[in-house]
């Protein structure tokens, strides 16, 4: 007798599909969690809130396989590296690849998943990049520093090194160089960025409306209503400036001094400080010197331990290309974009720069010969 294959079972590519996508919701669902515990109010909120999302499509799933579920099964090893350093970091650097793990959602092309899903997905995307960018906000001034001043740091000394390494000059010549460089470089990047910080706060000091002004508003002419040349200066049409400013004025009538100074803006309230995000002057300076010195090291290295010629040179230009493949993966998962060609991209630009030294220093050498 020759047994019918019941034609009702879904093909087994199917099956093993489905039980991937199980237990890769089920791992993000427990990423989430893992944030929620090291976060607290709406952050926590919305994070668990996206937990149960992922609950809902790993029952999809379920319900598709029915009584073949199969033993458990671990999520993809992206989404496992993600849940560790969840549990161990729940920094932003955890929901810049959150970030990235959501916006290769598989589901717009798979017939399996629902429309619903594969939306919710895309939704999952904004969800995490908005938690992420308060994260990337508050680092954005002293990581910047950090990030330009290690690579001025590597990229700048390496030059420096092997351009004049390349001259056939002494192995002493070129280590005072080298730490000549260095120092001249962090201090320079630290006065640099100060400066560049201190005036970006001061400016926006000088844009931020008079707290002041405040205490005025409830002695304002409602007949000539000057406070419309205010939100028109601010780029608001003579229509729009006058509905606002007599919104404005009822607000102090109803309750003087109740209104926050904040409203004289136009626009929204932004999300995130505008001074956070810029960061401090000594905090910029602090971390411009720290990273360019830390970056500068790296090509001197060699030559501190007795190193010379040819091998000196291939070390540190090992050692600095690690480097900026490390700091080029770095800014490539805090950005959301992808840290292998971030990291290449990197390595290309600073070894080439590099390079171009070398060859210079090795054309004035044989001149100067």
């Amino acid at each position: 007798m020759i047994a019918v294959a019941d034609q009702n079972q879904p093909p087994e590519a199917d099956i093993r599909r489905w039980r991937r996508y199980l237990a890769d919701e089920q791992a993000e669902a427990a990423v989430y969690r893992d944030l929620a515990g090291r976060r607290s109010g709406e952050e926590r909120e919305i994070l668990l809130a996206l937990a149960d999302a992922e609950g809902r499509h790993e029952a999809h799933w379920r319900a598709l396989l029915g009584d073949r579920v199969g033993a458990p099964r671990k999520g993809a090893l992206r989404t496992r590296v993600l849940g560790l350093l969840a549990r161990r970091f729940g920094s932003v650097f955890v929901l810049a690849l959150a970030q990235r793990a959501e916006a290769r959602s598989p589901y717009d092309g798979d017939a399996d998943a629902t429309s619903a899903m594969a939306a919710d997905e895309r939704i999952h995307e904004e969800v995490v990049r908005g938690l992420a960018a308060r994260g990337r906000q508050r680092l954005s001034g002293t990581f910047r520093a950090a990030v330009f001043g290690v690579n001025d740091g590597l990229v700048s000394n390496l030059a420096l090194v092997l351009g004049i390494g390349a001259t056939g000059v002494p192995t002493a010549t070129i280590l005072f160089t080298g730490i000549a460089g260095l120092l001249a470089g962090a201090l320079s990047m630290g006065a640099g960025e100060y400066v560049s910080v201190r005036s970006q706060r001061e400016l926006l000091e000088a844009s931020t409306p008079n707290p002041a002004t405040r205490s005025v508003l409830s002695h304002l002419d409602e007949a000539a209503n000057e406070l419309t040349l205010v939100y028109r200066a601010q780029g608001m049409t003579p229509e729009d400036a006058e509905v606002h400013a007599r919104e404005v004025l009822r607000t102090v009538a109803v309750a003087t001094g109740a209104l926050d100074v904040s409203r004289l803006n136009a626009a929204a309230a932004p999300t995130v400080d505008e001074h956070e995000a810029i960061g401090t002057g000594a905090g910029a300076a602090i971390s411009s010197f720290c990273f360019f010195a830390s970056g500068a090291l790296l090509p001197v290295l060699p030559y501190l331990f007795g190193m010379q010629g040819v091998a000196a040179i291939v070390v540190a230009a090992v050692l600095v290309g690690l480097a900026l493949l490390a700091t080029g993966a770095v800014v490539g998962l805090l950005s959301g974009g992808p840290p292998l060609k971030r990291a290449l991209r990197q390595l290309v630009i600073g070894l080439g720069a590099a390079g171009v030294t070398y060859l210079l220093g090795l054309l004035f050498g044989t001149t100067v010969a």
